[in-house]
């Protein structure tokens, strides 16, 4: 009797719990009537009460656009800050150039490269939405005390006075610690935002999906646009009113844009956090070294994968046949027990899990070929932006600030990527048939070639503005300097960088966001911002190098205390020199590459990524 009441009591549990599937898949069966793939979203996605959302009233361009609009605050304030950090560590600081140089490197290295720990944060555990709303608030805490190290009496860099030689070192702590908080607040914000925004688009939905490829171009276009204001707006507040002020607008910004962040709430689609994504790359590398004396089989169907009707969340994965040694983890011994063999995870990987980490293999050598890009795009926040403060900003009767020229890469990226987005793109689909027009990486690659003509630019403008310091210094006019050349000179290197921008920077993020597995998206985004943070670091240690390397028995080198006594001409030619021989190594790296090939038909357990049941992405 006993047993029949608890036979009962489970029935009903199962009913319970059955009752609740059914609300949550909001009829999922399989019949036509029920399973509306217009109506419902079906892509692992939940709304915001935790059920399969409704096409019509959540995602894509709806929600995305209040994403693009909190990415338009949050990089007007981080570009205003840190396109004019050179010019308050030389003014106010008083650091020399080269100091000055090496710390904003630092500082832009360590901000792109804590996206990687926040990315990960925000897959393994707290989610896009949760990790977004966290490091914006770390973000205010580092505007606030920012703004507090201008204002409040004890933390001022002078006493009573603005600028004076030599400020406080409290200043200089605080002042430090406030934009590392700013750092650690873009470590969780950059990749959560961006890859939250692109979850909003249902890659199973062919609509949805074309959204998708111009997203990032729209992403690009709200940050640009914040860009554009934070460095001319922002940047002429620091330069005539004062920096406080500036301060002030960056936190009431970044606090605005938290706000809105919050009202977009019901309108957003939310992806769980699925645990450490480590954790199943770890187990293939374990699985295909404990069985890398089997031989692979010839037939990839012969490797163990899950049916796609119980793969509950990500795609499955078409088999490819480049680093074959990871098959062996998908390979199912026989010792007689075939149902042990698959609950033996530790030695059984699916061809799906194999595959994922050929993919994250398969990025590094692509990584690394784009960092001589990111060194390039480092000197237009610092070499190219203090070159602005030796010539004429006088246009009109209107004094520019320095930070401000930077505008210009703004500008020229807006262009590239509308242009692209409008013109290119559907030119490009109907001449070769590809969904994206191009590939990612052929993308990226036409950025690189504008890097090194801005590197050859660059140079040329540089050697002409040495040759008129030469000039004034010879009419014994060495006081004015370069002050006879307009700031305008720079201008298009600052519009072919910005050219570049559109390509490689907007390529790179939808490299690194579509090519990575399902679950790593976040990563993926942090990634893309590594390449800018490491690339920082390089050029660091590149400009220390070319220093020592350069020194003559004078102690004079290329990097001197102030840029007319440096050559920077020939640190650009250098960079050129490196770019284009690197831009060949990524020729050769980008038409060997393999995309993602995921299956799209259930008649197969394991799909070759060349036949018919595989598609590209």
């Amino acid at each position: 009797m006993k047993e029949k009441v608890m036979m009962e009591e489970e029935r009903k549990g199962e009913r319970k719990g059955n009752d609740q599937a059914a609300v949550m898949a909001i009829g999922a069966a399989h019949d036509d009537e029920q399973f509306d793939g217009e109506k419902w979203v079906h892509d692992s996605s939940i709304d915001h009460k935790g059920r399969i959302p409704l096409r019509a009233s959540t995602g894509a361009w709806r929600a995305s656009l209040f994403i693009i609009a909190i990415e338009f605050s949050e990089r007007l304030s981080y570009f205003g800050l840190a396109t004019s950090l050179i010019i308050y560590l030389t003014k106010v600081i008083h650091q020399d150039l080269k100091t000055a140089t090496k710390s904003v490197n630092y500082w832009a290295g360590v901000t792109t490269l804590m996206p990687l720990f926040g990315g990960f944060l925000a897959d393994a555990y707290l989610g896009r939405y949760f990790t977004v709303l966290a490091s914006a608030i770390i973000y205010l805490m580092g505007l606030t005390l920012l703004t507090m190290s201008w204002f409040v009496p004890s933390l001022k860099p002078c006493e009573g006075e603005e600028v004076c030689q030599q400020p406080r070192k409290i200043h200089e702590v605080v002042f430090f610690l406030a934009i590392y908080l700013v750092s650690i607040g873009t470590g969780g914000h950059k990749p959560a935002l961006e890859s939250f925004g692109a979850d909003q688009f249902d890659d199973d939905h062919a609509k949805e999906r074309k959204s998708k490829m111009s997203y990032f171009n729209w992403w690009n276009f709200g940050l640009c646009s914040g860009l554009l204001l934070g460095v001319t707006v922002v940047v002429y507040i620091q330069e005539h009113v004062n920096w406080g002020t500036a301060d002030i607008i960056f936190t009431a910004v970044m606090a605005l844009s938290l706000v809105i962040f919050i009202a977009g709430k019901p309108v957003y689609r939310y992806r769980a956090p699925i645990g450490s994504p480590l954790t199943p790359m770890l187990r293939v590398l374990v699985a295909a070294f404990a069985k890398r004396n089997l031989p692979c089989p010839s037939d990839p169907s012969g490797l163990y994968e899950v049916a796609k009707s119980e793969k509950t969340k990500g795609r499955l994965l078409c088999h490819t046949d480049k680093l074959k040694f990871l098959d062996k983890a998908a390979i199912i011994e026989d010792n007689g027990n075939p149902v042990e063999n698959k609950q033996c995870s530790r030695r059984l990987a699916t061809v799906t899990q194999v595959e994922e980490v050929k993919l994250i293999l398969n990025m590094i050598p692509i990584w690394l070929a784009t960092l001589p890009f990111g060194i390039c795009v480092a000197q237009a926040a610092t070499f190219f932006i203090k070159q602005g403060t030796t010539l004429n900003r006088d246009i009109g009767g209107f004094l520019i600030p320095p930070a401000s020229i930077y505008a210009l890469a703004a500008i020229g990226m807006i262009i590239s990527v509308t242009f692209y987005d409008k013109v290119l793109v559907p030119v490009l689909r109907r001449a070769t048939g590809n969904e994206r027009g191009i590939k990612i990486l052929q993308r990226i690659g036409i950025g690189m070639i504008f890097s090194v003509i801005t590197m050859v630019v660059a140079a040329l403008v540089e050697r002409k503005r040495l040759g008129i310091v030469k000039s004034n210094a010879d009419n014994n006019l060495p006081e004015k300097g370069s002050m006879t050349m307009s700031v305008l000179w720079l201008a298009p290197q600052f519009l072919i960088i910005g050219f570049g921008d559109g390509f490689a920077l907007v390529g790179l993020q939808e490299y690194f966001y579509d090519q990575v597995p399902d679950s790593m998206r976040s990563l993926g985004i942090a990634f893309y911002l590594s390449v800018i943070g490491a690339a920082n670091f390089l050029s660091s240690l590149l400009i220390t190098a070319v220093d020592r390397i350069t020194e003559d028995h004078d102690g004079r080198s290329w990097f001197g205390k102030d840029l007319n006594s440096s050559r920077l001409d020939k640190f650009y030619w250098l960079l050129a020199v490196m770019t284009l021989a690197n831009l060949c190594f990524y020729v050769v790296l980008a038409k060997r590459y393999s995309y993602r090939s995921v299956q799209r038909s259930s008649s197969v357990a394991v799909a070759d990524c060349y036949d018919k049941d595989a598609e590209e992405v």
